[in-house]
């Protein structure tokens, strides 16, 4: 049948002709192929909106409130790929902000976070949505990292199980693409860097977590901006075919970072990119004509058409019986579950006595007066004004939060050091909010042009004066730049507070010793200067939508404070790895975060793991066993938990494993489970373990580094309370 038959097998076809059994999906999706023509074949492998016009809507309109659609074809009912972003929330709409990854992390939960992945893929969808393009789990080596908040954690492990507990939920709706693949841990230098790493190190540490996810099934895969080892990640062979497809058997598709995301059209067709995203832009330029010179075959053009449509046939089917209508966008349901989680992340830092008892949680009932102050009291404070920003219809800020949990109380605002002094001196009780917003750490959003003129060779020529003036605010040439540049993000050039923050808390405190510092952060903040200063501290993130309620419950003991960092904070900067923001090379070992200090023997100001709870806990009776002696892959771990305060609580076990070998780091997370517990009361838990932290790639193989491990269920990394056993692997 050719293309031009009057009644062509169509996308709806292919479908019933799957669930009838029929055809298999594949027969489905290569009798579908048949039906295009070669400008359709071409229309798959990228965005169906002009370079120019779509790059205008985002700076002058806004990006993704709708979907990016990249290759619909409605002569054959071909929906294509309706792109939207995340990852805190859909940024289409006016959806659901929930807490920002790191924070989602901080709370260890991954049955929460599944519900988190079904709303937002019920939200998704709603909105006219097919794929869900916000899976985030680069690996933050490092703490200044400007997106730092998109991601789950410093640890292999936990990014690839909290990112398979995203995928797994939102794909019962929409399609989960996981990005940034791979080493895209810089964001100022994202457009130029070349990461250099070895073989061994890219494998079992900066791999393992996106290996997770593509053998828990993820649709799609997004590719770094960066170059790794000499070639942009967007065409790197290495990365995108040899690993991802030949050695995890991955058989979805693969699309570009936007704009940016490849230098070379034709080699990211042959080597394994599908889609370039978001607009019609170098494929467009370069594609038909390299298939006229032969520098291009149509059998790479129809290996990715083939992927593409096998995709979108799949999900079509298997996702057919969820319709929902957009009354779940920003309802009830979700927006109790966003305050849920962000009282879950919220990591209790500090909490020392006054009077003989710790500060919190507060007794409601003993406040008359309580001051909230800083200049992040009472803003929406969502987290980076980039491509993950989301704009639900409502925020509640941390005065609002603490106003509707304290009808009977006064409470007080300051924004000024002046005003928050005066008024520490007349009130019960200071919240003091310090911390970030989008203007510190976020998306690097500047004229990318200006700031690296090479990427010229990427775009389209511009051929009317509207596409000149686009041209224009790139290069940083025309007045309104100052759209762009207002949030510009990036890296964080400190890992401390903002000076008028930190004397915002020597000014409070000096004259209100019952004070909590409430930090809005995303990542690892050093408080040495002043953390003697206060007996409480609390780390609040980018807390979503309800955050400010969330706020209240924690600090009211409404819920047990059970975050726990999925980070180490330092000390000291030079107790981090070499981090230059403007760099064009930098080499990636496995030493960064807890290992790095391990290594270095120095102690964190606060471990991976650590978080503070209202009750007080003790583990014991661990044992360690393998259920299939042949399999390097899994053993279980059980122990007791016991409850030894007077009130309900929620313990974070945490399963660490030592081997004990040279050039390896001193223990490493094998698995991790939330234990909810009353007072006095004691329960048996059971952990399964992976193995996978403690295995080394050599030689294009899997193997266990040590045959006898030794086992700590702990409350952090290096808890000397806790529980410990042995197993001969």
């Amino acid at each position: 049948m050719s293309p031009a038959t009057e009644h062509p097998y169509s996308f709806v076809n292919a479908i019933e002709s799957v669930k009838s059994g029929q055809h298999s999906l594949s027969q489905a999706t290569e009798k579908l192929l048949s039906q295009l023509t070669e400008e359709e074949r071409l229309a798959l492998l990228d965005g169906d909106v002009e370079f120019w016009a779509g790059l205008r809507s985002i700076l002058w309109n806004r990006y993704n409130p709708t979907p990016y659609v990249h290759g619909a074809i409605p002569r054959l009912d071909i929906p294509g790929i309706k792109f939207t972003d995340g990852p805190r929330g859909v940024v289409m709409g006016n959806s659901t902000a929930f807490p920002v990854s790191m924070a989602r992390g901080a709370t260890w939960d991954l049955e929460l976070e599944r519900r988190v992945g079904h709303a937002i893929g019920l939200e998704a969808k709603a909105q006219g949505a097919n794929y869900f393009a916000g899976v985030c789990v680069n690996l933050p080596r490092h703490p200044a990292w400007g997106r730092i908040q998109e991601t789950y954690s410093e640890d292999p492990l936990f990014l690839g199980e909290f990112g398979l507990a995203l995928t797994q939920s939102v794909q019962k709706h929409v399609m989960a693409c996981v990005k940034h693949y791979a080493l895209n841990s810089m964001e100022n230098a994202r457009f130029r860097v070349d990461v250099e790493i070895s073989e061994p190190v890219l494998h079992e540490v900066y791999l393992a977590h996106f290996r997770r996810i593509v053998e828990g099934g993820v649709a799609a895969v997004m590719s770094a901006y960066n170059s790794v080892n000499g070639e942009w990640a967007g065409q790197n062979k290495h990365l995108l075919t040899e690993i991802l497809r030949d050695q995890w058997g991955f058989d979805g598709l693969v699309m570009s970072d936007f704009v940016f995301g490849l230098r070379n059209a034709v080699l990211s067709v042959q080597n394994g990119l599908d889609i370039e995203a978001p607009f019609r832009q170098q494929r467009g330029m370069h594609l038909e004509k390299a298939l006229k010179d032969k520098s291009l075959e149509w059998k790479d053009v129809d290996r990715s058409c083939e992927r593409i449509l096998k995709k979108q046939l799949e999900f079509a089917i298997s996702t057919e019986d969820s319709q929902p209508t957009e009354d779940v966008v920003f309802c009830d349901e979700h927006r109790a579950l966003a305050r849920e989680v962000a009282g879950r992340s919220m990591v209790l830092l500090k909490n020392d006595p006054v009077n003989e008892s710790p500060v919190l949680p507060l007794q409601a009932g003993g406040l008359k007066r309580v001051a909230v102050v800083g200049r992040l009291a009472d803003i929406a404070n969502t987290g980076d004004k980039g491509s993950s920003q989301v704009y639900p219809p409502e925020v509640v800020t941390p005065l609002a939060g603490i106003r509707a949990a304290l009808p009977d109380a006064e409470v007080l605002f300051a924004e000024t050091i002046e005003k928050a002094e005066e008024l520490a001196a007349q009130v019960d009780f200071v919240i003091c909010v310090a911390g970030y917003t989008f203007a510190e750490e976020g998306e690097y959003v500047i004229p990318a042009l200006q700031d690296n003129p090479a990427l010229r060779a990427v775009l389209p020529p511009p051929k009317t004066d509207e596409d000149r003036k686009t041209l224009a605010i790139l290069e940083g040439k025309s007045s309104n730049s100052g759209d762009i540049t207002a949030g510009a993000g990036g890296d964080r050039i400190s890992l401390r507070l903002r000076e008028e923050d930190e004397k915002l808390i020597a000014a409070v405190t000096a004259k209100n010793s019952k004070t909590v510092v409430s930090i809005v952060s995303a990542g690892a903040v050093i408080v040495e200067e002043w953390k003697d200063k206060v007996p409480a501290i609390l780390m609040s993130w980018y807390s979503g939508s309800e955050g400010g309620h969330a706020l209240a419950d924690v600090l009211l003991g409404k819920i047990d404070a059970s975050g726990r960092l999925p980070f180490s904070i330092p000390t000291e900067e030079a107790h981090l790895p070499f981090f230059e923001r403007d760099a064009t090379e930098i080499y990636y070992s496995q030493w960064y975060g807890q290992h790095l200090l391990d290594k270095l023997g120095v102690d964190a100001a606060f471990p991976f793991g650590f978080g503070l709870s209202y009750t007080t806990w003790k583990v014991d009776n661990a044992t360690a066993s393998r259920e299939d002696p042949s399999s390097i892959e899994a053993i279980k771990v059980a122990f007791k938990v016991t409850n030894t305060g007077n009130r309900a609580g929620r313990f974070i076990a945490q399963v660490y494993g030592l081997a004990q070998v040279d050039e390896f780091p001193k223990r490493v997370l094998l698995g991790f489970a939330p234990v909810n517990v009353e007072a006095g009361q004691e329960a048996n838990v059971t952990v399964e373990a992976s193995l996978r932290p403690v295995q080394q790639w050599s030689s294009g193989t899997w193997s266990l580094r040590t045959r006898e491990l030794a086992i700590e269920v702990a409350k952090f990394a290096g808890d000397k309370e806790c529980a410990k056993t042995t197993i001969l692997l």
